[in-house]
């Protein structure tokens, strides 16, 4: 049975981003740089995490944050405040970041000097999870507000990633949210997946969240280019 129109326009959507991405990862391994996608729903704490996370690593990497956001620059311009360098994409309309955006940037942004770069995407657990960037890791923020449930209704995002962090964990005592129950959800779309438990304020989980960061950093360091993590795997639409 032959596909309808709009699926034919969606699968070469994918392929077109799926060139694009590889693009972008060629050119990170060509300046030695690790690239990490964050993805989460809206509020999850991907600013403050990736706050608390450079600033743990800042004296070992240099880093850069590219912030996806649909309009204006506030988590961005929180960065900045922190002396974090960020540079801002604006998606309009669009409810993720693609390669292309991430290109863009790529080819006006000096990566001299720079280690890891962290991509922070359009809060959302849809839409994210269909578009690779070039990334190397992909990481999903899970809030323990939004509810221990999230991986069991959005499998995609969280089967397409290498780690999940379950942030704001400080709050734990007054959510309901179990910890056990949303590894299991986890587990059983992504048993590779590692978790962490943190929190951005306290502290809590920072070291072995940074450790893990610093691992596969220097994973991909050893290996030549194009032939770094991600290298050549390409993410499609399930079916």
């Amino acid at each position: 049975m032959h596909g309808s129109p709009d699926e034919h326009i969606l699968e070469r959507l994918l392929e077109d981003n799926a060139q694009l991405a590889d693009h972008n990862r060629e050119h990170f391994d060509a300046h030695g740089v690790t690239a990490f996608n964050f993805m989460s729903a809206p509020g999850a704490g991907k600013t403050l995490l990736l706050a608390a996370t450079i600033n743990a690593l800042r004296d070992d990497y240099g880093c850069l944050v590219i912030e996806g956001d649909m309009v204006g620059e506030l988590d961005a311009d929180r960065l900045r405040e922190l002396d974090i360098p960020a540079v801002q994409i604006g998606t309009g309309r669009s409810c993720h970041l693609d390669a292309r955006m991430v290109a863009r940037v790529l080819h006006e942004q000096p990566l001299a000097g720079t280690d890891l770069v962290f991509i922070e995407n359009v809060g959302n657990l849809v839409c994210p999870a269909e578009f690779p960037l070039g990334e190397h890791l992909r990481v999903v923020a899970l809030s323990v507000t939004e509810g221990d449930d999230k991986p069991f209704k959005y499998p995609v995002i969280f089967h397409r990633c290498d780690a999940v962090v379950f942030t704001k964990c400080d709050l734990l005592p007054y959510v309901d949210f179990q910890s056990e129950r949303a590894r299991r959800f986890i587990s059983a779309v992504n048993p590779e997946a590692r978790v962490f438990e943190l929190s951005a304020l306290s502290g809590q989980g920072l070291s072995e969240w940074t450790g893990w960061i610093r691992e596969r950093a220097g994973l991909n360091r050893g290996r030549p280019a194009g032939q770094r993590q991600g290298a050549g795997h390409v993410h499609l639409a399930a079916g």
